[in-house]
């Protein structure tokens, strides 16, 4: 018998469950995306990293990259490519789960920003009706523009919506100061009870919030006329396996 089809909606609750990110002290397992450049690209790639944290639009400036044959769970990274692996969005999703708010993932789209304040998802793909990651499939349209953002505050990114119980509030926010500092800075918009996200409904008594899409600089690197492959939510790391992309 064939396995029945995973939506990714059960992938990133499966994957969150399992996610023991600490950003306060920087220990635990992370979510990452997997990316593969040519190896003479990687200059390159790693001034588009820099530029992308520095501007706010990677979730995180911890990196990891592999050599060529450099094996990661299953993988092998083929000869003339680096692999990059970058943390994703979903680590987020993990860390509200381990503070006990439980998490509704709705979708991955794209974001309209506007001198440097989001103002509408344009396009969205809804993680319950798809079993490929919605900005893995976005990203390959070549619907983004995160290089007009990053130099001029306006354009086209990457990012998801989840959603979570109102009675949750106070404690998500307690969730967001925590992250503040720490490096580890997913959170692009949080909405107001009852109230569309971005243009993005919510269920009656929930509340929006929007994350930064992982894959942003990899799209940034796109963008800049180099060949790139995605893999988004690859599999768990420990983040101690990374490093900062400013020591670089």
């Amino acid at each position: 018998m064939n396995p029945p089809l995973k939506f990714v909606n059960n992938s990133i609750e499966d994957y969150a469950i399992q996610t023991t990110y600490d950003p306060a002290k920087n220990e635990g397992s992370i979510v990452y995306n997997l990316s593969l450049v040519k190896t003479e690209d990687l200059e390159f790639a790693i001034s588009v990293l820099k530029d992308a944290h520095k501007t706010g639009l990677s979730v995180s400036g911890r990196v990891r990259f592999l050599e060529p044959g450099e094996k990661i769970s299953s993988f092998t990274i083929p000869p003339g490519n680096t692999g990059i692996c970058t943390m994703c969005s979903i680590t987020f999703d993990g860390i509200l789960i381990r503070h006990g708010i439980p998490i509704r993932p709705i979708g991955g789209g794209i974001v309209e920003i506007e001198n440097r304040t989001p103002v509408r998802f344009t396009h969205i793909i809804l993680y319950e009706n798809t079993t490929i990651d919605p900005l893995q499939v976005l990203m390959s349209q070549k619907t983004t523009s995160v290089t007009d953002v990053m130099r001029k505050g306006s354009g086209n990114i990457l990012a998801n919506i989840r959603e979570f119980h109102m009675e949750a509030e106070s404690l998500v926010g307690q969730v967001l100061d925590e992250l503040s500092g720490t490096g580890f800075s997913p959170v692009l918009d949080v909405g107001m009870p009852n109230v569309p996200l971005l243009g993005v409904p919510v269920s009656p008594q929930f509340i929006g919030i929007a994350a930064i899409g992982g894959t942003n600089p990899l799209a940034a690197i796109r963008e800049g006329g180099r060949w790139v492959q995605v893999q988004a939510m690859k599999g768990l790391m420990d983040v101690s396996e990374m490093e900062e992309i400013r020591d670089y």
